[in-house]
């Protein structure tokens, strides 16, 4: 018995998680939405939970900031302070983009010229500014409380990334010398601020297109590599709208065509090997395109959850199936816990309970 003990342990650290059956997935059967705010004039697509004050922040396409408090005891009509206007001169910016450290908040507007806001209620600045016809960002994340990143469309021979060092005060631009350069027709998608997955030290960069291909970095935008992915591709409309990690090996990526929504033949895939290799799964398989995938928080890589504007669906078994759960639609989604999730779209913003 020892023997078999010892045996189990010595499989478990060396080959991690990367689908192991130890662990016991649920079957949620539902999802219960409760609409926290709703305006037919509402267009969100970054959101983001800052759990350390129990809000819930969002940025408009509109230019509007929307701040909710996701304290259970609040009631529904005092949870929303809102809108908060940011303006740069006459351009009001298309918000696609939000992240942030502890101390604040980043917005990040699509089209030229691009404007990145240090957001801080009644003092927002402009932490940086780019003039370029072809300036287009998609979407930022942080590392850590001194270094971020955000990435969008290529203006020269490479995918634009933006590096800061400092908690987001400047912002600098990377040479394309130092990236991996661009396939002709390689872009990005703005559609629901998750472009990019961060683990640790590491990214990964879910580009689209008529090239879909993920851009990595072990070391905080230092060094990069490109690896190829097999999902539908060769279109301005096709590839990965959206990547996930739940670990340093185990990642998801979902997309397809969003002009043909119900096509399923090969908009899902997956890696067990920190992103050196992608494999197609549930093809011909429901769901078709969608937006956003994320994994749900300390379920071991199992359990994930894929959003978009025809509806919400579920897999407990590492992607390789999947359940509708709603036909209610979105385009970007956050965990709270392993049960609830906060999700917008157009005309509202949501709280969603999963429930088995």
């Amino acid at each position: 018995m020892k023997k078999v003990v010892v045996l189990l342990i010595v499989t478990v650290v060396f080959f991690g998680f990367k689908e192991s059956n130890l662990f016991e997935s649920r079957k949620i059967n539902s999802v219960e939405i409760k609409t926290i705010i709703k305006d037919s004039l509402l267009n969100v697509r970054a959101l983001e939970i800052i759990e350390n004050i129990d809000f819930l922040v969002f940025l408009t396409s509109s230019g509007n900031i929307g701040v909710v408090s996701i304290k259970d005891h609040v009631e529904p009509d005092k949870k929303v302070t809102y809108p908060i206007k940011v303006k740069s001169d006459s351009v009001t910016p298309n918000f696609r983009a939000l992240a942030g450290t502890s101390k604040h908040g980043f917005g990040l507007s699509i089209g030229s010229p691009a404007l990145l806001f240090k957001l801080d209620i009644g003092k927002d600045k402009i932490v940086y500014k780019e003039n370029h016809p072809k300036a287009f960002y998609d979407s930022m994340d942080f590392w850590n409380e001194e270094e971020g990143i955000a990435i969008g469309d290529p203006t020269g021979s490479c995918m634009s990334i933006i590096i800061t060092r400092d908690g987001g005060e400047t912002w600098t631009k990377l040479s394309c010398d130092d990236l991996p350069k661009a396939k002709e027709g390689e872009a990005a998608f703005a559609a629901s601020d998750t472009n990019i997955a961060i683990v640790g030290d590491h990214a990964w960069i879910a580009t689209g297109g008529k090239s879909s291909r993920v851009l990595y970095s072990p070391d905080k935008g230092k060094t990069w590599k490109v690896y190829k992915t097999p999902i539908v591709q060769g279109e301005e409309t096709t590839g990965m709208y959206s990547i996930d990690f739940y670990d340093e090996l185990n990642g998801f990526a979902i997309g397809g065509d969003y002009t043909k929504p119900d096509d399923n033949k090969a908009n899902k895939i997956k890696t067990i090997d920190g992103g050196k290799t992608w494999k197609l799964v549930a093809k011909n398989e429901n769901p078709g395109y969608r937006s956003c995938v994320q994994y749900i928080p300390n379920r071991m890589g199992k359990e994930l959850v894929a959003i978009g504007f025809k509806g919400i669906d579920y897999s407990n078994d590492f992607g390789n199936s999947w359940k509708h759960l709603s036909d209610e639609g979105f385009y970007t989604i956050r965990f709270l816990n392993d049960s609830i999730a906060y999700a917008a779209g157009a005309g509202r913003v949501a709280k969603l309970t999963f429930r088995e």
